[in-house]
């Protein structure tokens, strides 16, 4: 793994600095916004016996689409910077190329990265990974190995790939130079709202690579950051370690919710800036039923295409009663204008036909 001493220092500028190294292999990404989104965010959940006084926030959404980032997802940034250092290491032997381990978007963002560059690619990706997913990798010209669904299985055949191949790990998130350049979503983000300034950006959390550096990018200006889990089979790791009385990192995960992006626990780094730090000023988790409710929403209102890892964040503004009282109380009569990252849209058709079977 490149020496992560030698990164840049976590901060800001150095996103911004990021932003410049990767520029010419990036897309800069649109910012939508939808009206009906909005009033739907800003209307009242229905009385229930365990909500009978729903709250009234007023949300303005500015929707950062990262699906029609290069293979469809944010996960380029982080690649192309990760690589693009890499390459300038004197120790670095391109010969025995890259390896990583990752369920489908990090896999094909080093897949495209190493490609580029000219330079072999090895990707361990789990074999429950979704098969779109694994043919996009396989068509960027990486060599993929096969592995369980954990963090600690797929990181036990990283290891062997090392052994054999030489090659430098490139992890999916838990690095600096990944972090600083997956946070350039959040820096685009707030550049292309401006004049309008942003009151919060709500990111998804998986490995935490994409929170902690959009969290960096909007550190000393005054924007709120939030986190997003599927609360699934304890995929809310981060949010329940936030909230715990020791605050301590849960370092294995193991659920099999639709946001398969985010099935990975929360990296060591990105939790330091997280937690620790304190850039994150929450983390909040929503129901399967609520990430389709989202999904489905984007699909017939935006028209876009969106995977379901995606709209975590979404699903928390429209449904998480906590987030949306929270947004009612601090945002007053005026209300938030509330950045939210679509992470990805690499879905094949069959797997949106079976989530929406019923």
């Amino acid at each position: 793994m490149a020496d992560p001493s030698t990164s840049p220092p976590l901060t800001r500028a150095s996103v911004a600095a990021a932003h410049t190294l990767i520029t010419p292999c990036i897309h800069r990404t649109p910012v939508l916004t939808n009206t009906t989104l909005s009033h739907l965010a800003s209307t009242p959940l229905s009385v229930s016996p365990s909500n009978p006084h729903p709250s009234h926030p007023t949300i303005r959404f500015h929707f950062k689409c990262e699906n029609l980032q290069r293979i469809g997802a944010f996960k380029a940034r982080g690649a192309f910077h990760a690589l693009e250092r890499l390459r300038a290491s004197p120790t670095f032997n391109p010969s025995s190329g890259v390896c990583t381990h990752s369920s489908g978007n990090h896999a094909q963002a080093l897949a495209l990265a190493a490609k580029t560059a000219g330079i072999p690619a090895h990707i361990v990706m789990p074999s429950i990974s979704s098969p779109a997913k694994l043919a996009a990798t396989k068509g960027y010209g990486a060599r993929i190995i096969p592995s369980g669904s954990t963090s600690s299985e797929r990181e036990a055949v990283v290891a062997e790939v090392i052994k054999e191949t030489g090659a430098t790990l490139i992890p999916p998130y838990d690095h600096p130079d990944i972090i600083l350049g997956q946070g350039t979503a959040g820096l685009e983000l707030q550049e292309q709202v401006a004049p309008t300034k942003l009151d919060a950006i709500i990111a998804p959390c998986g490995g935490g690579g994409l929170l902690s550096g959009t969290a960096l990018s909007c550190e000393g200006t005054g924007i709120k950051v939030f986190g997003a889990e599927p609360e699934f089979e304890g995929g809310d790791d981060a949010r329940r370690a936030y909230y715990s009385e020791t605050g301590e990192r849960i370092a294995s995960v193991k659920t099999l919710t639709i946001a398969d992006g985010l099935r990975t626990p929360v990296g060591a780094i990105p939790w330091s800036i997280i937690y620790e730090r304190r850039l994150v000023a929450g983390m909040y988790a929503v129901t399967e039923d609520q990430i389709k409710a989202a999904l489905r929403l984007v699909y017939e209102r935006m028209k876009i295409v969106v995977e379901p890892s995606a709209v975590v964040g979404l699903a928390v503004a429209l449904f998480n009663e906590e987030f949306r009282s929270m947004v009612e109380k601090e945002g007053g009569e005026k209300g938030w204008e509330i950045g939210v990252i679509f992470t990805g849209g690499n879905v094949s058709l069959e797997a949106l036909g079976k989530l929406f079977a019923e």
